[in-house]
């Protein structure tokens, strides 16, 4: 791993560092319109300001320490749990739980398992709303494939949304991760989809709400 790996842009807490462009925007609108004397316009963008540094929070979690514990990669609502036949980067059965974020969810996603990064993928794509199936297969998204000390694949897929127009991973191929450790982040809302084997001990429901970094998705056999 080089010494510029990607945890020296993953050092933002409590905030996101891709924020600070937006907020720094925003903020800067509502001085003007405040200096101009124009509080029409002043309220509504100080209140656009609080929210935006609000999406961009980046809280601390506690991570699980059981062994075999799969945690979730971004906070937010199960809309799906399924088997599928594969991923992208594996092939035969798998589970497949599915994460959707709204706008008011933080937006920073967590590596769910330890272990190395055994390859990365970007696909191109539209921007359906993150909530439909076949966001999942149609939207822009980032894939992260990571390789267990005990030979098992996992693999997340941060998906695009209606809103979000982009995605940011920061691991690359060979670099070790460690369960619960930020990776990246997607503006706005969006979806995450987590592969695990399809012998794993599902632990929620669809319908649950859950934390990233923080909530046991499933446990590994």
């Amino acid at each position: 791993m080089s010494l510029e790996d990607f945890r020296h842009k993953s050092r933002h807490i409590p905030f996101a560092r891709e924020g600070i462009p937006y907020v720094g925007a925003a903020a800067f609108v509502t001085v003007i319109t405040a200096l101009l004397g124009q509080p029409i316009l002043t309220w509504p963008l100080m209140i656009l300001t609080l929210f935006i540094g609000h999406f961009f929070r980046d809280p601390e979690r506690v991570v699980p320490t059981g062994e075999r514990d799969v945690v979730a990669p971004a906070d937010g609502r199960i809309v799906a749990i399924e088997r599928v036949q594969g991923s992208r980067f594996v092939e035969g059965p798998v589970t497949k739980i599915s994460i959707f974020l709204s706008i008011f969810d933080v937006h920073v996603n967590r590596i769910p398992y330890s272990g190395v990064v055994h390859n990365t993928y970007y696909q191109k794509g539209r921007y359906l709303a993150a909530n439909l199936a076949r966001a999942s297969s149609e939207n822009e998204q980032a894939w992260l494939w990571i390789k267990t000390d005990t030979e098992q694949d996992i693999v997340v897929t941060q998906v695009a949304g209606l809103i979000a127009r982009r995605i940011v991973c920061w691991p690359t191929l060979g670099d070790r991760v460690a369960r619960g450790e930020r990776y990246g982040m997607i503006r706005f809302g969006s979806r995450t989809d987590l592969y695990v084997p399809v012998d794993s001990e599902v632990m929620v429901s669809r319908g649950d709400r859950v934390c990233g970094g923080e909530t046991v998705l499933c446990r590994l056999k």
